[in-house]
């Protein structure tokens, strides 16, 4: 564990803590609890397994939400609105007639503190007041990064409303395992028999449709590239892949499970030039696999190198998008007083 600080242009200052396990370092920060880099050792030397700035101050925006830690609520929310307990909750409409990632003064842009550190483990904290981004109920939020012996990083959140509330926090990072500078190359694999289309603007609406017969088949492996130009709806409307899948929960994980938190096989990503690999696990429904459709050449990565469209696949675990206003599926509902929590897991190797 190291632990340092430095100070932005702008004089914000920000604290950085390093945890390790065998062969992968996690760089952390306290601005908006964000991952900034994991780096995996090999005898081949070390490599960036995310993309982050060469730029830190950028950290302060994020325009493409690097390594974000996305809360109160990751996605979106369709019309920028839902009710709950009778009530109507407006938010910010940032993503056209809808909300996304919780609005422009989404967490991942505040400074977060650091509750509890230890050699492999770093807990940030968050108190989030009633009203904020719209949201009812004042919340204390913990985001706590644990990296194991065996080079998985889990990702443990958890929240308390003094009122009922939602929450659905994910986290933002963007893979790229190989040497390629996009991930059109990548295997990726999804264990999910269907996806929630969102139509024009990414918004659920209650449907979910198989993947079978389609390019958004993901069941065995497939390489990125080979079908995300594909002359079909959805991957029109987004430019590629933006896309919740609906996980089948059909494999547990004993391993990263905890007591009333079951945690399962969610997805693997692959790089078959290096052998360099990360599986998912995950205790939420649904995960959105994001091909990084609106990167545009216009930053720079932790290795001073241009980032490209397409440069790196976010795998984001989540309740479904648009869930508060879609009964039919699993709620994002965090109750008065009750703690609720999720657990994500990031195994490399």
């Amino acid at each position: 564990m190291g632990k340092e600080k430095f100070t932005l242009p702008s004089g914000r200052k920000v604290e950085r803590v390093s945890i390790k396990g065998t062969k992968v370092t996690v760089k952390v920060l306290s601005l908006g609890a964000t991952v900034e880099d994991i780096i995996y050792d090999s005898a081949e030397g070390s490599r960036h397994m995310i993309l982050g700035y060469d730029d830190k101050s950028l950290y302060e925006t994020n325009p493409y939400y690097f390594g974000a830690c996305v809360a109160r609520v990751g996605n979106r929310i369709g019309g920028a609105r839902f009710t709950l307990n009778g009530k109507t909750y407006e938010l910010e409409k940032n993503d056209g007639n809808n909300n996304l990632h919780s609005g422009k003064d989404c967490l991942c842009f505040r400074d977060w503190e650091i509750s509890d550190l230890t050699d492999r483990s770093v807990t940030f904290m968050i108190s989030s007041p009633d009203g904020d981004m719209g949201f009812p109920g004042e919340m204390t939020i913990r985001v706590k990064y644990t990296v194991t012996e065996d080079d998985a990083l889990i990702i443990d959140y958890e929240g308390q409303s003094d009122a009922d509330t939602i929450f659905n926090p994910t986290n933002h990072s963007y893979f790229n395992l190989g040497e390629d500078s996009d991930i059109l190359s990548e295997m990726l694999k999804v264990d999910a028999d269907c996806f929630t289309p969102g139509g024009k603007e990414s918004i659920p609406d209650g449907t979910v449709s198989p993947v079978e017969g389609t390019p958004m088949d993901f069941r065995s492996f497939h390489k990125i590239g080979d079908r995300i130009d594909a002359d079909f709806d959805e991957l029109r409307y987004t430019g590629g892949y933006d896309h919740n899948y609906a996980l089948t929960h059909d494999e547990v994980s004993e391993k990263y499970s905890l007591a009333g938190l079951r945690v399962f096989y969610a997805a693997e990503l692959k790089d078959e030039k290096s052998g360099r690999s990360m599986k998912v696990y995950t205790s939420l429904p649904g995960m959105q696999v994001y091909t990084g459709n609106f990167l545009k050449g216009d930053v720079k990565d932790n290795t001073g190198k241009v980032v490209p469209h397409r440069g790196g696949v976010c795998l984001e675990t989540q309740y479904f998008p648009n869930a508060i206003n879609v009964p039919d599926f699993s709620q994002p509902i965090a109750k008065a007083g009750e703690i609720t929590r999720s657990r994500t897991v990031y195994k490399f190797s």
